[in-house]
């Protein structure tokens, strides 16, 4: 039950950290931290709840994250269903709460967006259905990649966490434009059940293809990372997982 505590508030960390930032944050008049910003707050949500969590639920934060580390063999299939729960739940809860403060100021229009992920007419810079899919699978899919090798047996111990977390950055950095970047079904549910309408339309987007690309990583890196001896097996599914 701890591990799924840990999940629960993890992943309430990010969606509050890194949606919080992009409504609250990012074009505050003057000041904003814009696109820059705000892929750093998910970056950071991310490093620092690997450091305070890793150890109890190895931080996944992310139902797609958990499904890539189920499909490269570190992560119980028999966990699985509860930590997509434990995860959504805690999305949700970060929405509620974001959405009490946002709503505070005048002029507060949830439909404008609330940070939530979309395509098209949806997209920030009007991006098609296929480009989003495609941008999701692929960021997803590294990382997957960048997750699985920093957390191997064979890398440098106790740098997990910083790799993984300016993985999400970058991720953010190149996909914002895109579809506001999901890569994590809890982090795009989270805030897409009150605005509702086009959101909710439109978030199977952001459940398939993120578990798309994170199996795909999970398939590269079973490829690229796996060893001739059985001596050498990565640990499972350790501290600073990840989104």
């Amino acid at each position: 039950m701890k591990a799924y505590g840990a999940e629960f508030f993890g992943t309430f960390w990010l969606v509050l950290g890194g949606c919080g930032s992009a409504v609250l944050a990012a074009a505050f008049p003057n000041v904003g931290i814009g696109l820059h910003g705000v892929s750093l707050a998910f970056g950071l949500t991310v490093l620092t709840m690997a450091f305070a969590i890793g150890h109890i639920s190895g931080c996944h934060l992310n139902p797609a994250v958990s499904i890539g580390l189920w499909a490269g063999g570190r992560f119980p299939a028999s966990k699985l269903l509860p930590y997509i729960a434990a995860q959504v739940l805690g999305g949700i809860a970060a929405g509620a709460v974001l959405y009490v403060i946002a709503s505070g100021a005048p002029g507060f229009d949830v439909t404008k967006g609330f940070a939530s992920n979309g395509y098209g007419a949806h997209s920030p810079g009007g991006y098609s259905l296929a480009a989003a899919l495609v941008c999701e699978v692929v960021m997803t899919l590294f990382f997957l990649v960048v997750i699985l090798g920093a957390t191997d047996k064979r890398a440098p111990a106790g740098f997990a966490p910083i790799a993984i977390g300016l993985a999400l950055t970058l991720i953010h950095l190149i996909s914002i434009p895109v579809t506001n970047t999901s890569v994590n079904p809890a982090r795009s549910t989270g805030v897409a059940v009150f605005v509702g309408d086009w959101a909710v339309g439109q978030l199977w987007l952001f459940w398939l293809a993120p578990i798309v690309g994170a199996l795909l990583g999970a398939a590269v890196y079973r490829f690229i990372g796996s060893e001739e001896s059985a001596a050498h097996t990565a640990r499972p599914a350790g501290p600073a997982v990840v989104s």
